[in-house]
């Protein structure tokens, strides 16, 4: 082999390599602000693993607005003394009109992800403030990140009703519903139906793929991301239950071909919330 070839070779194994290394977390939990900044950021050195970016969640409280506004302020100051943390803030949709205005001001602070969670919040999906809510979001351009582990009866299916009627809204439906996964390759079949699915729902495949790599399930996981679309789906941890590379390591056992692997390890990601980079 000559030397150009050679030099052609390394240059498309080391940008194979970059690629892979890139990663996007899209699910760590902050609950102690900087601290847990702190401890996530000492678990990645512990084992060894790199992000290139991360998600980190709040979640609002019911009945205190102006408690939300603090916290959400304070995360925002957080990411930008950690360049790497994505600020995922929150409103609860039970305040209604508040809700509305601060949705409103976190998207003129460039915020782009609002987190929901049914059942830490306790609120019903059907509920029609959490339909308002969600479609101002679509309005404003931000995105839903919703809990979908399947805790509640019913979880999957309502979220899916509720991305259904905010057509203009980007959701990212957290876990892929857990062990009832299956559920979601209806959308394979609602792709068909003309004018009726707008492909505005993505997953992050946090704790779930370290709970289905390597079980009986992985089949059928790995046929259901691909149904879903890889396109849609995106790497998460759920830090500090999980670590970053235990999610990592879950997902290179998968029965994926490489390239989906990295669009789920940081394309996707990229993507949807950094288009202007390449």
């Amino acid at each position: 082999m000559n030397k150009t070839k050679i030099g052609v070779v390394l240059l498309f194994i080391s940008q194979a390599a970059l690629g892979q290394d890139e990663i996007f977390d899209s699910h760590v939990h902050l609950w102690n602000g900087a601290e847990s900044v702190r401890n996530y950021l000492v678990q990645l050195d512990t084992s060894n693993q790199s992000v290139t970016r991360f998600g980190g969640i709040l979640m609002a409280e019911k009945g205190n607005p102006t408690q939300t506004k603090l916290k959400n302020d304070e995360l925002i100051r957080l990411s930008e003394q950690n360049p790497k943390l994505i600020p995922i803030c929150s409103v609860h949709p039970l305040d209604g009109a508040e809700a509305i205005l601060e949705i409103k001001r976190l998207s003129k602070l460039g915020v782009k992800i609002v987190k929901l969670h049914p059942h830490t919040q306790k609120f019903n999906v059907n509920d029609d403030r959490v339909l308002k809510l969600c479609k101002e979001a679509g309005v404003l351009g931000l995105i839903i990140l919703m809990d979908n582990a399947n805790i509640i009866p019913g979880d999957s299916e309502n979220l899916f009703d509720l991305a259904i009627k905010c057509s203009n809204t980007k959701f990212i439906f957290a876990h892929m519903g857990a062990f009832n996964f299956r559920f979601w390759n209806i959308i394979a079949v609602a792709r068909t139906a003309k004018d009726f699915y707008m492909n505005n729902i993505y997953f992050d495949v946090s704790a779930t793929v370290v709970l289905l790599a390597d079980s009986p399930l992985e089949g059928e996981f790995v046929w259901t991301l691909r149904n879903a679309g890889i396109d849609n789906i995106l790497l998460g941890s759920d830090f500090p239950q999980y670590t970053l590379e235990q999610a990592v390591t879950a997902l290179d056992r998968l029965d994926l071909k490489q390239e989906e692997k990295n669009k789920i390890r940081y394309k996707n990601a990229q993507r949807l919330l950094f288009p202007d980079e390449k």
